[in-house]
């Protein structure tokens, strides 16, 4: 009965996602539309019941563990973070890739100002996201001859913000313990509070869902070698935010100066010269660490876009968590009513909100 219920539901958006694309004007349009709700349902196709998969004996003792876990945080996600309790992240889909998609970003030669995309459902998204590779190459290369900065980004995970019930991806199971549960609790955030138009506001509330989360889960593992493990790399993962947040304000400051556009271009590449020095100090504050040297090797525009979207507002929304006295269910209450509020006005309160969390 589940699955048929669950097939109807999977026929009836998809004949509503053709809908809408007889709609649409446009090859290119259609194209992409295409391969996305395409590769989506070749995602849901594939997707088997967690415990049917454990129960398999051609299942490793490798994946059978960490489905297992896997279940275990998910039943935590419903019962002590208030995330909703519905059929994602309860099957599992092998995509035979590293990747579940890839996201392409892409900025003026001299401007921080992401490239924007409108599309059905989502709304207007600062990237463009495929299912293949090659396709997401194809576009970054036409934006590269129309003289964009671009950035092709592979991610492990993504939500549908509850239009489909997301499976867990075997590209979410490379991780550690940790990072699989922010993962899970990242997404799930997702379909807590999703604003069309605004992925700052979406992705750095997530991002605090997912910390928070994170924190809980291994607490109540007593896990305190894991999570202090987590907050490290988390340290880590924030202190290169931060090197790179101090040149994109620099950057952002050069951009909207008087200067010519040649003398632009030249303060472009001096400030990335200097920020390839200052990482190399950076490394021997971590130890060496090389987990970030492409990023840097081939630093432009676009690849600020991916940090910034992010963590932005991450400040923000932990001084909202902290004024509701770690309340999660009245968390996502405050939080479901900013985002209901005109985007300058919740963009202010943000601030506001960050003002109050750096004091």
């Amino acid at each position: 009965m589940i699955l048929m219920t669950l097939a109807k539901r999977i026929m009836h958006r998809y004949l509503l996602l053709l809908l809408l694309l007889t709609t649409l004007n446009g090859c290119a349009s259609l194209k992409y539309y295409s391969q996305a709700v395409g590769g989506e349902l070749s995602v849901l196709a594939h997707a088997r019941p967690i415990s049917e998969v454990i129960d398999d004996p051609k299942t490793t003792p490798e994946l059978k563990t960490k489905l297992t876990h896997l279940q275990a945080m998910r039943e935590f996600a419903v019962h002590e973070l208030a995330l909703p309790d519905n059929l994602s992240y309860r099957r599992y889909t092998d995509l035979g890739r590293s990747a579940a998609m890839w996201n392409v970003f892409a900025t003026p030669e001299l401007s921080l100002e992401p490239k924007k995309w409108c599309v059905l459902i989502a709304g207007c998204m600062s990237y463009h996201s495929y299912f293949a590779n090659a396709d997401a190459e194809r576009e970054a290369e036409q934006l590269r001859r129309d003289g964009y900065d671009v950035y092709v980004g592979g991610v492990t995970a993504y939500s549908t913000a509850g239009w489909f019930d997301d499976p867990v991806l075997n590209t979410m199971l490379a991780y550690a313990e940790p990072e699989l549960a922010g993962i899970l609790f990242h997404e799930l955030g997702h379909q807590k509070l999703y604003v069309p138009d605004d992925t700052a506001l979406n992705e750095s509330f997530a991002t605090t869902v997912e910390r928070e989360g994170v924190r809980r889960w291994l607490a109540a593992q007593n896990a305190q070698i894991d999570y202090g493990t987590y907050l490290e790399r988390a340290k880590r993962y924030e202190a290169f935010t931060a090197l790179v947040m101090q040149y994109r304000a620099r950057l952002q400051t050069l951009y909207e100066s008087t200067a010519s556009d040649a003398d632009k271009r030249t303060g472009k590449r001096d400030l990335f010269d200097a920020l390839r020095r200052d990482y190399v100090q950076w490394k021997m504050e971590w130890k060496g660490y090389a987990g970030y040297d492409r990023w840097i090797e081939n630093v432009n525009n676009a690849r600020f876009l991916s940090i910034g979207l992010y963590h932005g507002y991450v400040p923000a929304f932990e001084a909202l968590l902290a004024r509701e006295h770690g309340d999660l269910p009245a968390f996502y209450r405050a939080a479901q009513a900013l985002a209901r509020e005109p985007k300058e006005i919740r963009a202010r309160r943000l601030t506001e909100l960050a003002g109050q969390s750096a004091k």
